[in-house]
């Protein structure tokens, strides 16, 4: 039936190349649909992953870039697909965000159904973004008798390539009845032709079940209209000016997939004939339409008026649908609220009156963007008796009070009304009408009724699942008006019962409808049973968080069997403390160890995931908890989560945001802190990214003083498939921040400020035309880094300017500053960085005056502070250059002296020199540091090399199944000098069985690598590996590790000798770099002296200077990364506060 497709769903995933038989049929190839993968990095539009696995790899369909000066229409085609049958629908996940703000259009997606005769019929429109994430849709097809195909089509004339894509389709219940087993069909049942069986409310309804028609064949004495040739007596006269009409989709539009229901019931074309009713093209002056029957002879209780329709209720406009009979009175006897979707939905009435009546169809007509309501297909049963006697005005009702407050503000759990009517039909039992708020919406054979009964003794008031005349096989669906907006504290308390002697009674969820969102996922569900026993209820409370929106709530329910013997019931329905202006008491703010709850932070709703509280692996305690965000599970779809402070008022001074992150794993994704202004717009704060460890770190976020309401943020950015976030102990004081240990000046510059001649700049690639192009954090044109303009014109010779830090703290140990610095151009100035001691002494610690290329050169040095609080200091002079300049970045901060440029490296304390490069041309994943004890994810070594316990740590690379075979990870030394003889030594591990590889690779200074060692056997647990290095020209070693589908690599005591080979012998004359002729460094020097000595005279002056110069061939000696090197956890450590 479907070719191409899988199982008995029929799914297609596009995984594989054949697209299940789909083919693009777009008429213009400016505009077109493509099997598409995310890529390597997040993309600026598109999905940050597929639907089916959820990674990079998997596939979609998407739509190509598109910039045209009039609409374009992308056509998606399905393979040729026999008849359907009246159940039949196809659910699939699509994805629908305007990336460029160029606006999706009128009909951004939408599905149709291409029949033998080639005529087109709209069986689907998309009504709602996704945001960023992945969405599930159902058309509904309908029955189709002969050969059909459908097309996904998109219309735009701008937007980026991936805006509109699709995944995952899944046809679903689309087979005729089959035959039945044994002889013939159950009592009760039809016997169809081709010997299929139907239950006889399915006969002579207006739909052929069968497949055959047979149950369509004997309806004699019915009157059916499905208003091909008339009206077959009904009267479309209504007292309102808003009127229904007769007509067809090919007569209401053919081009503009919004207007119209698409297709009418009968026929499931474009040219079958229906009623309906719209906001007319001179505006709305009434919002009700009605159309009537004829007149008809009284019923009774035994011989009830049995009335089917089908509607389409779809869009906005419509406002619901309602059934009246006019006898002496006008009254309801059938309502059905709102909009239904896209699709054709079942209705029966049955009508008991003794009086001849009427039988009146009212519709709701909203005056908003699209929509309407339509009618086909209706049919009466032989009870209903045409009449030709006298009919009697009937008495009209009294019309509804007038609404005492406006509409946005009915249901918005705040009293506005004196009596506080406007919140008394809104779905909390706790009013007495209440319980009446909850309209049934459901599409398919099952339903909700309320039951209300009372005594003097008892009040029984309950929502349950009943039989339905609708023909989907899905859930029944019962739903509040619009309520909210809502606040962070808003739950829906409710007691349920799935009740009976079957095993498993059924299941029971709650979701919300957004009015701006759509059908978000589920909130809560139970499957299974409550108990035997009618009265055996549980209680529940859902979060409703806080809705930016107006929104609705929704009970979905479906029973395995419906019968005396089973029930699924809800009641005692409440909202509580859901005001969007409610905040509970929080009593430490936005200070938070989240043992006890959020405190001040809730989960935002409008974004894709949430925030999730896991215990025992908490910063404070180590058992407690913390909030984390798994990028490595499976279920995780969408590209960010976000996690929103209480609104802030004003503040008049700066404040210090401090808290305790991880990052954790190869391919990992982002931690943000943004402000978000009163007025929505986001500012970024502090952003972290990649490998940094299996520890915690401590983030000093500085917050700005601000002028007007604002909320902080913490957002984790699902840009990484293997790998954690986590945060803890959140702390926001009314303070600056101290120096942070670690700052790429992505989003603010860490409170660092500027002074002298001329302004530091923040900048980025794409900000300046004299400074770096890419910056060194994330090797990109995007990333910041702060610079200097030491043009001649701008920074006159001799002329400074200073970049200064927060004040830190003095401890009585020594420290490391860290850095990695850009000096471009010819004679780009003099860079010198200074300890300024808050007493007034002035340390020079680091300084370098040489013309870098373009590459960014690390530099250290050692801070003792002997406990006196001290800020430091990048000071740039003028040298003269022309268009030249001096460009810092990574400034870190580690509470231990530097280490000597290849001293061995035991990943105990972060991993020193080396780094993860973040070029996404080199490498894809991360090496990433971890212990046996601390992992409780990954498969790893049952120890480390150095200490030879779980405790240890070393660096690993696991053959996860989140991320591609054969992507590797690169692991860099600093940039070293050339060498007849250097030692590279390292311990490795890996295993006999693994198909991962390790190499060991020469980066020259062109940037050409050369390969200096495979590892294909190490036998044991580790392997030690000496290899002699030889290089004319500047160089890096590069440790690459390649994943395979199996196994772990290791990597452990990592060391390199400068100069001397793995044989001891010294193999090249150290030169010391030359040093600065600079009166002001002298000077600086010589206070330095007099400090510390007192006056030794000039001896002791040249054994410093002469100390100095060791001091920059060790530690202080600047290395360089060339322009294919970008940086990510160099210089991190595992907890150490500020």
């Amino acid at each position: 039936m479907f070719s191409g497709y899988e199982g008995n769903a029929f799914t297609c995933d596009f995984e594989d190349e054949g697209l299940c038989g789909w083919k693009d049929e777009s008429l213009n190839p400016a505009y077109n649909w493509g099997r598409r993968q995310r890529g390597d990095t997040l993309p600026d539009s598109g999905p940050s992953s597929d639907f089916t696995i959820g990674t990079a790899s998997g596939w979609f369909m998407g739509v190509s870039a598109v910039k045209a000066d009039s609409p374009i229409t992308a056509i998606l085609i399905s393979p040729k697909m026999k008849q359907s049958s009246p159940t039949c629908r196809l659910r699939l996940r699509y994805f629908l965000w305007d990336s460029g703000y160029t606006g999706l259009g009128s009909s951004p997606l939408w599905a149709s159904v291409l029949h033998h005769d080639s005529r087109e019929a709209v069986v689907w429109r998309a009504e709602s973004t996704s945001v960023r994430g992945w969405r599930v849709s159902t058309v509904f097809l309908g029955r189709i008798e002969k050969n059909f195909q459908i097309r996904l089509n998109s219309m735009r004339s701008a937007g980026s390539r991936g805006d509109v894509a699709i995944d995952q389709l899944e046809f679903l219940d689309c087979a005729l009845p089959l035959p039945a087993k044994g002889e013939g069909c159950a009592n009760g049942l039809l016997e169809c032709k081709r010997e299929g069986c139907v239950e006889q409310r399915q006969v002579c309804d207006g739909t052929d079940d069968c497949g055959d028609k047979t149950d369509e064949e004997d309806c004699v004495g019915y009157q059916a209209c499905d208003f091909e040739v008339n009206l077959c007596g009904w009267d479309l006269r209504s007292p309102s000016n808003l009127k229904w009409i007769r007509t067809s989709q090919e007569n209401i539009s053919t081009t503009d997939p919004l207007k119209g229901p698409g297709r009418d019931h009968s026929m499931n074309s474009v040219s079958g004939h229906f009623l309906y009713v719209t906001v007319p093209d001179g505006g709305l002056k009434d919002d009700w339409a009605s159309f009537q029957s004829p007149l008809l002879e009284p019923t009774n209780s035994t011989h009830p008026c049995k009335m089917v329709m089908y509607s389409h209720q779809f869009g906005p406009r419509s406002g619901g649908l309602t059934v009246l009979v006019a006898d002496r009175n006008i009254y309801p006897v059938w309502k059905r609220g709102g909009a239904l979707g896209d699709l054709w939905v079942k209705a029966e009435v049955e009508i008991v009156t003794n009086s001849t009546f009427y039988i009146v169809v009212m519709a709701a007509i909203r005056d908003l963007a699209y929509g309407g309501i339509a009618i086909d297909s209706i049919r009466l049963s032989p009870e209903c008796h045409l009449s030709t006697g006298n009919y009697s005005q009937a008495s009209f009702p009294k019309p509804p009070a007038h609404p005492c407050t406006e509409p946005s503000k009915m249901c918005d759990f705040h009293s506005d009304c004196d009596k506080g009517e406007d919140e008394s039909k809104c779905g909390d039992f706790s009013y007495i009408q209440g319980s009446s708020g909850w309209t049934d919406a459901s599409l398919g054979n099952q339903g909700w009724v309320l039951n209300k009964m009372y005594n003097s003794t008892t009040k029984d008031e309950h929502l349950y699942i009943v039989k339905a005349p609708g023909q989907q096989r899905t859930e029944a669906q019962t739903q509040t008006p619009l309520l909210g907006p809502s606040g962070p504290a808003c739950t829906l308390s409710f007691s349920f019962a799935l009740t009976g002697n079957p095993a498993h009674i059924g299941e029971l969820s709650v979701r919300v409808v957004d009015s701006f969102l759509g059908i978000q996922p589920k909130l809560w569900e139970f499957s299974g049973k409550t108990g035997t026993d009618p009265a055996s209820w549980q209680q529940a409370k859902v979060l409703i968080g806080a809705r930016k929106h107006r929104f609705q709530l929704e009970f979905d329910a479906r029973a395995k069997k419906l019968c005396p013997c089973a029930k699924i019931k809800v009641k005692d329905v409440r909202f509580l403390n859901c005001h969007a202006g409610y905040f509970p008491f929080s009593q430490t703010g936005l200070s938070c160890s989240f043992e006890e709850g959020l405190c001040a932070w809730y989960q935002e709703n409008s974004d894709n995931f949430d925030w999730t509280v896991v215990s025992g692996m908490d910063h404070s305690i180590g058992i407690g908890k913390s909030l984390v965000v798994d990028f490595w599970s499976p279920s995780l779809r969408g590209v960010s989560g976000r996690l929103l402070s209480y609104p802030q008022k004003p503040m008049a001074t700066d404040y210090c945001l401090t808290f305790f992150y991880k990052l954790y794993g190869p391919d990992t994704g982002e931690l943000n802190v943004k402000l978000l202004a009163d007025n929505g717009f986001e500012t970024l704060l502090w952003t972290r990214s990649g490998a940094h460890g299996n520890m915690w770190h401590e983030g000093h976020c500085p917050v700005p003083h601000q002028l007007i309401d604002f909320q902080l943020m913490f957002e984790a950015v699902h840009s990484g498939f293997d790998g954690r976030v986590a945060i803890d102990d959140v702390a926001f004081t009314p303070r600056p921040c101290a120096v942070a240990k670690m700052c790429s000046f992505e989003g603010q510059r860490c409170g660092y400020t500027g002074s002298g001649t001329t302004r530091w700049l923040h900048r980025n690639g794409h900000t300046t035309k004299t400074g770096p192009k890419i910056d060194h954090t994330l090797e990109t044109e995007m990333g910041y880094y702060m610079m200097a303009d030491t043009d001649l014109d701008v920074l006159p010779r001799g002329r400074k300017t200073s970049l200064t830090s927060p004040v830190r703290r003095g401890t009585a140990q020594t420290e490391c500053v860290g850095f990695w610095y850009h000096m471009g151009g010819v004679h780009p100035g003099y860079l010198n960085v200074y300890m300024n001691s808050v007493k007034g002494e002035r340390v020079e610690v680091f300084s370098d005056n040489l013309n870098q290329g373009e590459v960014w050169r690390h530099g250290n040095a050692n801070i003792s502070s002997d406990l006196v609080d001290w800020q430091l200091e990048f000071e740039v002079v003028g040298a003269g250059g022309k268009g030249t300049h001096v460009a810092v970045d990574d400034i870190t901060l580690s509470a231990r002296p530097c280490q000597n440029p290849g001293s061995r490296c035991d990943m105990e304390q972060g991993i020193c020199s080396w780094s993860n490069t973040q070029n996404l041309r080199d490498d894809k994943l991360d090496w990433e540091l971890t212990s046996q004890e601390a992992d409780t994810h990954y498969k790893t070594l049952p120890r480390d090399h150095t200490l030879g316990t779980e405790k240890g740590h070393f660096l690993f690379l696991p053959s996860s199944s989140r991320t591609p075979a054969n992507q590797n990870a690169r692991l860099l030394s600093v940039h070293l000098p050339p060498t007849k003889g250097t030692c590279l030594k390292f311990w490795a591990h890996r295993p006999s069985s693994a198909d991962n590889q390790l190499r060991v690779w020469k980066l020259s200074a062109d940037n050409h690598l050369h390969e200096l060692l495979v590892v294909n056997e190490v036998g044991g647990i580790w392997k030690r590996f000496d290899i002699n290095i030889t290089s004319s020209t500047d160089y890096q070693i590069v440790l690459e590790g390649i994943k395979g589908t199996a196994g772990v690599l290791a990597l452990d005591d990592i060391e390199y000798t400068v100069g001397v080979n793995c044989a001891g012998q010294i193999t090249d004359t150290l030169t010391a770099p030359p040093v600065k002729d600079d009166a002001g460094g002298i000077a600086a020097s010589v206070i330095v002296l007099l400090l510390l000595l007192g006056t030794l005279g000039a001896l002791l002056y040249f054994y410093l200077r002469t100390r100095e110069i060791a001091k920059n061939m060790t530690a202080g000696q600047p290395t360089s990364s060339p322009a294919g090197v970008g940086f990510s956890n160099e210089g991190y450590e595992s907890n150490l506060s500020l």
